[in-house]
């Protein structure tokens, strides 16, 4: 266990949690060089097939950045922490793994951003999300601008940015930020489920429609089917492939195993 991160491994489910509980999770600069030393480590681990993040605590997902910390930083510092926090958010959307965000608590400015990285966000029914940047003088700095509208259409990123609007969990389950909410009490045992709902499924199978999915996404149909395609060429010739096929013939479940 690291200072402000701990990752636990059940059942090949790597669970992440931020833990500066008493400073709402925010994102210090020893915070983030210690989640990317994770998420490293976490890349490269087959044994891993579906990871979540979380916050310590209840009232915190993560606050974003460390605006305490900021404070007393050069123009100069202030534009390298801004980088490694867009860095280590761009490491989560990266990891080849699919990333569950489980939403305990308020996730404003970087900590929204951070879940928007995620592939899917799950929120407790008390957690308050927002991007609140334009309400300091800057605007979303790691990658905001970008995720929110093409998850959930321009004209309601540009009211959500433009507002710096905080909304309720149900709230943004309307707008389609999150994808389910849950009692805080339940949040973390329905994150394990969708994971090990995931996880079952082949992992190589996972991480290449996460390739196809996100690739694709980001132009021309035309192109993402070609996408598809090269991604779909990928498991041809996988033993995972082959076990599929021999549990479905002799109606049992698969055992796969990455390869």
């Amino acid at each position: 266990m690291t200072n402000f991160v701990n990752v636990t491994l059940e059942d090949g489910i790597a669970i992440v949690t931020l833990m500066r509980s008493e400073a709402a999770n925010a994102l210090s600069i020893q915070m983030l060089h210690e989640i990317n030393e994770e998420l490293e480590k976490i890349q490269y681990d087959r044994s891993i097939r579906v990871v979540i993040v979380t916050g310590d605590g209840e009232k915190a997902f993560c606050a974003g950045a460390d605006l305490k910390e900021r404070k007393g930083m050069s123009e100069e510092q202030v534009r390298q922490t801004v980088a490694l926090i867009g860095l280590t958010v761009n490491h989560f959307e990266l990891l080849a793994q699919p990333v569950i965000a489980a939403i305990n608590g308020v996730a404003f400015g970087g900590g929204l951003e951070l879940a928007l990285a995620c592939d899917i966000r799950i929120a407790s029914s008390n957690a308050k999300v927002g991007l609140t940047e334009t309400a300091l003088g800057i605007i979303p700095g790691a990658g905001g601008t970008q995720r929110l509208p093409r998850l959930i259409g321009v004209g309601k990123a540009k009211e959500l940015i433009f507002t710096a609007r905080r909304i309720t969990a149900d709230e943004a389950l309307a707008y389609g930020i999150v994808e389910k909410v849950v009692p805080a009490k339940d949040l973390l045992e329905e994150a394990k489920a969708l994971a090990a709902e995931m996880a079952k499924n082949a992992p190589l199978s996972l991480i290449q429609a996460k390739v196809a999915i996100n690739q694709g996404i980001q132009t021309d149909i035309t192109t993402g089917l070609q996408i598809e395609s090269l991604a779909y060429s990928r498991l041809l010739y996988t033993e995972d492939r082959l076990e599929g096929l021999r549990a479905f013939q002799e109606k049992r479940s698969p055992l796969y195993r990455g390869k």
